[in-house]
């Protein structure tokens, strides 16, 4: 079952972003080979102006594997994986980068240096994180969120998700995105949680005049099935078309943008937004090209 398509950086990503050309952007552990051809592909499209935190004779090493001369790049030489997380923080605290990029590094350990109120880094929502998904490279994207940051939001912070993925959505000219929140089954049951949560995010947004079309609870066939949704009979602006996928935990959020990987081919986009700079964050197994989707994105995501 697991696909050979080859994986493809989407157009409207790439076309959003090149309208902010070189941005500034931290490389952090950059010393390894795809966070290395990633920055590069980034810096081929004109998306950023790399700074490259990490053991500086890995990051020359690597650029040279790639043949490529980073000479006019700056590198702050630090061999400690774990220190370079700090260095980034800081920097975008001073403003010296618009955005993060992980590198060979483990998420907890960065997301834990961005979230440290010394760097007030922080905005007026919680940080939450997107998947922008693509099989194709003209194809319109699904949104899902959120499956890498917050394990088990609750409604508060689940309104939050909902306003940050709204926000990114009208970047890549979604002027209003059609919401649908996830649970197992269409209809409000006391036994499945998701369900009255969905219900009451629903009504939430609604009351807040969120400019948004969103409505849960639906399963998943029924948000994207237009087949589906009439065959049950579900009739709201949402059924059948979403563009978003808010799901109830990180555990649907992750395993399912996994099996539209491994099963489809898609190319994912991930970043982390709702706070001053954006942060992408890539599996270290992610190939380059949903590095460089990801780049992308946290360059569109910019304010």
């Amino acid at each position: 079952m697991l696909s050979n398509k080859e994986i493809i950086c989407p157009n409207n990503l790439l076309d959003n972003a090149h309208k902010k050309k070189g941005v500034k952007a931290g490389i952090v552990n950059a010393g390894k080979p795809l966070p290395m051809l990633s920055a590069q592909d980034a810096v081929n499209e004109n998306l950023i102006d790399p700074i490259f935190i990490g053991d500086q004779k890995e990051i020359l090493e690597c650029a040279k594997n790639l043949n490529w001369d980073i000479s006019k790049y700056e590198i702050i030489n630090e061999p400690i994986e774990n220190n370079t997380a700090a260095i980034a923080a800081k920097l975008a605290s001073e403003n010296k980068i618009k955005i993060i990029v992980k590198g060979h590094i483990h998420t907890d350990v960065l997301m834990k240096e961005v979230l440290k109120r010394e760097y007030n880094l922080l905005g007026k929502t919680r940080l939450s994180h997107i998947w922008h998904m693509t099989i194709n490279k003209d194809d319109k994207p699904l949104i899902i969120t959120d499956g890498a940051l917050n394990v088990s939001p609750n409604i508060k912070t689940k309104m939050h998700i909902i306003k940050n993925v709204i926000n990114f959505s009208n970047r890549i000219g979604i002027e209003r995105p059609k919401i649908a929140i996830l649970s197992a089954t269409e209809e409000i049951l006391e036994s499945i949680p998701s369900s009255l949560e969905a219900a009451e995010l629903t009504k939430l947004a609604k009351e807040e005049n969120l400019q948004a079309d969103v409505f849960g609870p639906l399963a998943f066939d029924n948000s994207i099935s237009k087949k589906s949704a009439a065959i049950k009979g579900i009739k709201n602006d949402v059924a059948g078309l979403a563009d978003v996928l808010l799901v109830p935990s990180v555990e649907t959020g992750n395993a399912l943008v996994k099996m539209l990987i491994y099963f489809s081919g898609a190319c994912a986009a991930g970043l982390v937004v709702g706070g001053k700079v954006p942060v992408v964050i890539t599996s270290r197994s992610d190939e380059a090209q949903a590095r460089l989707a990801s780049i992308a994105a946290a360059v569109v995501a910019l304010d």
